[in-house]
C-alpha cells in the first residue's frame, strides 16, 4: 500500500465507531485491494502476524483479509475466489499461507480468532481443488505438539473449516475425516487439561461429525469417539458439558443406527442427569437429545410404512418408548421452571421440555398417557402457578400423538376443569390454557360436546381474548378452530355456532375498534371474524350482510389515515388493518354472493381509492385484487361496469415484474374477471393478451408463472368466444413450444412438478379454445394445430410423471376436440390404441376423484360417436 496512509492508521479508522472514518478506511482498503492484490495481501498479513501490535489492530487485518477471499453474496465471492486463484503469484500465496501458520502460534487471542477465519477462507478455495495439502496436517501437528494458545486457535480453524456451508468444500472433507478427527479427538480428551483447548475440541468435533461418517462405521473409532463424548459430558466445565450434548444430539440425527449399544450403556443415564443439570444451558441440550431421539424415530417409522420390502426397512430401536417412564417425568418436572419474566419467544428449559413432551407424544403415542395424567391430577389445583402451568401445558402437549379413541374421554373429562383455568388468578396459566384449549380443537376436536362444552368454552375464549393482550393469540387460535369444527353440512340453516354468531361478531367489532388495541391482537381478532364468517349457516347471513356495512365503512375511515402517517411503524399498522378487513371483506363476499350487489359500488370505489394512494411494497394491492377477484365472481357480467377505473391497477400489476406476488395474483384475477365477465370482458383483452405474453418471454418471472399464465388463455378463450382467433396463431405457436418441454432423466423433483403443471396449462389453455372455437363455429381454423394437440396427449400417455389433475384436464381435451369434429372428421387420431387406452386407464383408476372419472367417461362416450364417423379430413402437420 505504498503512498497510501499508514496501514495501522486505516486499520484502526476501520473500527472507529465514527461512520465517517470507517467508512474512509473501508474504501481506502477497498482502492488497496484494486490496486495492487498481492501487495495489499502481503502488507494485511504482516500486520497480522506483527507481534508488536495490539491485539485489536491484528483482528482488522484478519478480518480485511478474509474479506478479501470471501463473500456473502454468491458472484462476489466467486469473482474474490478467482482474484486468489488466478491473479496472485505463487510467492504471495506461499507467504501468507506460511505466515498465517505461524499466527497461529500467538499468544494474543484475538490475533488467533482472526487467523483461524483467514486460514478458513483460503482452506474454502483451494481444499476443493487439492491444494494447500499440508494444510490439515499442520494442524494436527499444532494439536499433538503446540502450545495451548497454538492448540486452541489450530481447533477453532479446523471448527472454521468444517462449518462452512461450502458444498465443494463439505464434499472434499470427507477424504480428510481421519486427519481432522485425529485432531480434535485429541484435543477433546478428558486428559487434556487445558478447558479452552478442550472446549475448542469439542466445539469443532461438532462442526466435523457430518464428516466422519465412514470413521462411523469402524466399531474401534466409534468407540473412542463416543468414549471421548461421553466423558466430555461429565467435565467441570459447563461450555464444554454443553458442546458433548451437543455433539450427542448431532450423532444422534446423523448415525441413530449405530447408537443402540451407547444408548444402553452410557447415553440414557447422561442425558436424564444432564436435562437434570443446575446449568441451564446444560439441561436444554440434553433435553433437545430426546427431542432428536423422537424427531428420528418418527421419521424411520413413516419411512418404514412406505416400504414393502423388509430390507429396506431403517433400523428401529424405540429408544423413546422404552424411556418413556425415565424421560417423560424429567421432562413434566421441567415444565415447571417457567420465568415469569420471560418474553414470548424466549426459548427457556420449560419451553424445551415442552417442546420435547410434544414430540414424544408422537413418537409413543397412547404411552406418554398414564404418567401425564398423573402429573395433570397432582398438579392441576397446586397453589404455586408454575404446577398449575406446568399441568395445563402438558395436557395440551400430548394432543397430537395418541390415538383419538384414547384422548377422547381424557378430554370430555378434562374439558370442564380445564375451561375453568381460564379464570385462574395468574394470567400465564390462563394463557397456557387458551392454548391447551387451541391445541384440543385442532387435534382432538371430535371429543368436544357441542351441548355440554360449547357454550362454556366460547364464553371463556372470548373473556380471555377481551381481557388481556398476552392471551389474545391462543384464544384466536382456539376460536377459529371451534368455527371450522362445528360449521356443519354446507347450506345447513344452522349449526352449533349458530347461537353464538351475533354475540361473537359484536365482541370482535368492539375488540377491534379500540384505539389501544395491540396490532396483533386486532390483526388476530379479524382472522376468527373472518373465520366465523366462513363457517357460518346460513340463518346467519342478514347478520353477515349488516356486518358488510361495518366493515366497507371501516375501510373508508382507514383512507384518510394513509395521509396522515408518518413512521414506518404506524404504516405497516395501517397496512395490516387495510389487509384484514380486506380479508373479512373478500369472506363476506364469498357468503353473500349475488345479494353483494348493493354495496358494490361502496366497495370499489374504496378498493380504488386505497390502490390510488397506497406506497410501494404494501401487501395492500394484493388483498385489494383479492377482494376485488370475489367480488367479480359474486356479480358476474355485471361487474363490467367497474372496469374502465380498474383497468389501469390491473395492467400496472400485470406488467410489475419487480413484484412477482402481486404479478401473480393479477393473472389469476385476469382470469376470474374474464369468467366472471363473458364476451363483455373483449375490450380488455388486447391488454391483457399483451401483458401476459409479455410475461411469458421475461426472464425475470420465474418459470412457475408460465402455466398460470397459459390457463388464463383458456380462460380468456372461454370468455369471448369466437374473438379469440385474433390470438390463435400466437398462442397456438407458444403451447406447441411450451409442449416441448420435458423434466429428463436425471431432473429434480421440482422440474418433474413444473412440467406437470406446464402441461395441466396448457391442456386447460386447449381446453378453453377449442370450446370457443366450437361454439362461434370455427373449428376449420383449429385444424392446423389439431395434430399438435394429439402429440401432447401421447407424450402425456407415454410419461408416468403425471398428476389427477392433469389427466383430468386430458381427459376434457379428448372430449371436447370429439366434441367439436362430430362427424368423424379425426376418426384415425382417436382410433389409435394409445388414446383409448389412457381414457381407461383414468376411468379405471381408483385413486381419481368421481368428478376426474366422470369426466373420462364422457371423453369415452365423445370418441365413441367420434369412432362412428366416417370423414377423416385432420391435417397432418
Amino acid at each position: 500500500m505504498e503512498g497510501a496512509p499508514d496501514i495501522n492508521t486505516v486499520l484502526t479508522n476501520s473500527l472507529s465507531p465514527d461512520a465517517a472514518l470507517r467508512n474512509a478506511a473501508e474504501q481506502q482498503l477497498t482502492q488497496a485491494a484494486e490496486t495492487n492484490f498481492s501487495q495489499y495481501l502481503l502488507t494485511l498479513v504482516q500486520e497480522l502476524a506483527n507481534e508488536n501490535a495490539q491485539g485489536h489492530i491484528r483482528a482488522a487485518a484478519g478480518i480485511a483479509l478474509k474479506n478479501a477471499f470471501t463473500a456473502r453474496e454468491f458472484s462476489r465471492a466467486a469473482e474474490l475466489q478467482a482474484k486468489w486463484l488466478q491473479h496472485t503469484d505463487q510467492e504471495t500465496k506461499t507467504r501468507v499461507k506460511q505466515l498465517t501458520l505461524e499466527t497461529l502460534k500467538s499468544s494474543n487471542t484475538q490475533a488467533g480468532q482472526a487467523t483461524a477465519q483467514v486460514i478458513a477462507s483460503i482452506a474454502i478455495i483451494e481444499l476443493p481443488r487439492n491444494q494447500w495439502p499440508e494444510l490439515l496436517q499442520a494442524l494436527v501437528h499444532n494439536v499433538s505438539n503446540g502450545t495451548p494458545h497454538e492448540k486452541m486457535s489450530s481447533l477453532t480453524t479446523i471448527g472454521f473449516i468444517c462449518e462452512s456451508p461450502d458444498q465443494d468444500l463439505r464434499a472434499s472433507l470427507v477424504t480428510h475425516s481421519n486427519t481432522i478427527l485425529t485432531a480434535v479427538v485429541q484435543g477433546a480428551r478428558k486428559e487434556e487439561t487445558n478447558q479452552d483447548v478442550r472446549l475448542a475440541a469439542i466445539t469443532a468435533l461438532g462442526d466435523s461429525l457430518e464428516f466422519v461418517g465412514n470413521n462411523f462405521k469402524h466399531d474401534g473409532e466409534r468407540n473412542y469417539i463416543m468414549q471421548v463424548i461421553c466423558e466430555a459430558t461429565q467435565a467441570d466445565d459447563s461450555q464444554i458439558q454443553q458442546g458433548a450434548f451437543g455433539c450427542l444430539n448431532r450423532i444422534m440425527g446423523l448415525y441413530y443406527e449405530h447408537m443402540r449399544f451407547y444408548m444402553e450403556k452410557a447415553l440414557f443415564g447422561l442425558t436424564i442427569l444432564g436435562m437434570k443439570s443446575t446449568d441451564e444451558d446444560v439441561a436444554k441440550l440434553a433435553v433437545e437429545f430426546w427431542s432428536t431421539v423422537c424427531e428420528e424415530e418418527i421419521g424411520i417409522e413413516d419411512d418404514n410404512a412406505q416400504v414393502e420390502d423388509s430390507e429396506q426397512m431403517r433400523p428401529f430401536y424405540n429408544f423413546s418408548r422404552v424411556a418413556t417412564n425415565e424421560v417423560v417425568p424429567v421432562l413434566l418436572g421441567l415444565l415447571t421452571k417457567q420465568d415469569e419474566d420471560a418474553a414470548d419467544d424466549e426459548y427457556n428449559i420449560s419451553r424445551a421440555a415442552y417442546q420435547c413432551l410434544q414430540l414424544y407424544a408422537q413418537a409413543v403415542g397412547g404411552s406418554i398417557i398414564p404418567p401425564v395424567i398423573q402429573f395433570v391430577e397432582a398438579n392441576l389445583h397446586s397453589e404455586d402457578w408454575h404446577a398449575r402451568d406446568a399441568a395445563v401445558s402438558a395436557f395440551g402437549a400430548i394432543m397430537d400423538g395418541p390415538d383419538e379413541k384414547l384422548l377422547e374421554p381424557i378430554v370430555k373429562s378434562g374439558m370442564q376443569p380445564l375451561i375453568g383455568m381460564m379464570d385462574d388468578r395468574s394470567v400465564h396459566v390462563r394463557d397456557s390454557t387458551a392454548y391447551a384449549l387451541g391445541r384440543i380443537t385442532e387435534a382432538c376436536s371430535d371429543a368436544i360436546d357441542a351441548s355440554q362444552h360449547l357454550d362454556p368454552l366460547v364464553r371463556s375464549l372470548f373473556a380471555g381474548l377481551m381481557s388481556n393482550p398476552k392471551m389474545a393469540a391462543s384464544c384466536c387460535w382456539a376460536l377459529m378452530n371451534l368455527a371450522e369444527r362445528f360449521a356443519g353440512d354446507v347450506g345447513a340453516a344452522q349449526n352449533p355456532l349458530t347461537p353464538h354468531f351475533n354475540n361473537s361478531v359484536s365482541n370482535l367489532l368492539t375488540l377491534t375498534s379500540k384505539m389501544d388495541a395491540e396490532a396483533a391482537v386486532r390483526t388476530a381478532a379479524y382472522e376468527v371474524l373472518n373465520t366465523f364468517v366462513t363457517n357460518a349457516a346460513s340463518e346467519s347471513l342478514p347478520a353477515i350482510a349488516s356486518l358488510s356495512g361495518v366493515i366497507i365503512q371501516r375501510l373508508e375511515e382507514t383512507l384518510p389515515l394513509q395521509q396522515q402517517v408518518v413512521s414506518v411503524e404506524d404504516r405497516i399498522t395501517l397496512e395490516d388493518m387495510q389487509t384484514s378487513l380486506c380479508t373479512v371483506l373478500l369472506a363476506i363476499i364469498s357468503r353473500l354472493d349475488k345479494e353483494i350487489a348493493p354495496q358494490g359500488d361502496r366497495i370499489m370505489q374504496v378498493l380504488l381509492q386505497m390502490l390510488t394512494t397506497v406506497g410501494a411494497k404494501s401487501s395492500v394491492p394484493e388483498a385489494s385484487f383479492a377482494t376485488i377477484s370475489g367480488l367479480a365472481n359474486a356479480m358476474e357480467a355485471d361487474f363490467v361496469k367497474y372496469m374502465e377505473a380498474f383497468a389501469p391497477f390491473l395492467y400496472n400489476a400485470l406488467g410489475n415484474q419487480e413484484e412477482p406476488s402481486l404479478c401473480s395474483m393479477a393473472i389469476g384475477l385476469v382470469s376470474d374477471i374474464t369468467r366472471s365477465m363473458g364476451e363483455r370482458s373483449q375490450p380488455f383483452c388486447d391488454q391483457f393478451m399483451n401483458y401476459l405474453l409479455n410475461n411469458l418471454r421475461s426472464t425475470t418471472l420465474a418459470n412457475q408463472f408460465k402455466p398460470a399464465i397459459l390457463q388464463c388463455f383458456g380462460d380468456i378463450a372461454g370468455a369471448i368466444g369466437g374473438h379469440f382467433e385474433t390470438y390463435l396463431s400466437v398462442v397456438a405457436q407458444v403451447l406447441q413450444q411450451a409442449a416441448t418441454v420435458t423434466a429428463g432423466n436425471d431432473g429434480s423433483y421440482e422440474m418433474f412438478d413444473y412440467v406437470i403443471s406446464l402441461r395441466e396449462g396448457i391442456m386447460d389453455a386447449w381446453g378453453g379454445i377449442i370450446g370457443a372455437m366450437r361454439s362461434s363455429g370455427k373449428t376449420t381454423v383449429l385444424q392446423p394445430y389439431v395434430s399438435s394437440v394429439f402429440q401432447l396427449l401421447n407424450t402425456v400417455a407415454t410419461d408416468q410423471n403425471r398428476s389427477e389433475s392433469l389427466m383430468r384436464a386430458s381427459m376434457g381435451v379428448i372430449g371436447d376436440l370429439a366434441d367439436a369434429y362430430p362427424n368423424g372428421e379425426l376418426v384415425d387420431a382417436f382410433r389409435q390404441e394409445w388414446v383409448t387406452g389412457l381414457i381407461k386407464e383414468t376411468r379405471q383408476n381408483r385413486e381419481f376423484s368421481p368428478r376426474t372419472i366422470e369426466t373420462a367417461r364422457w371423453a369415452r362416450e365423445q370418441v365413441k360417436r367420434q369412432i362412428g364417423g366416417t370423414q377423416n379430413v385432420m391435417q397432418q402437420t
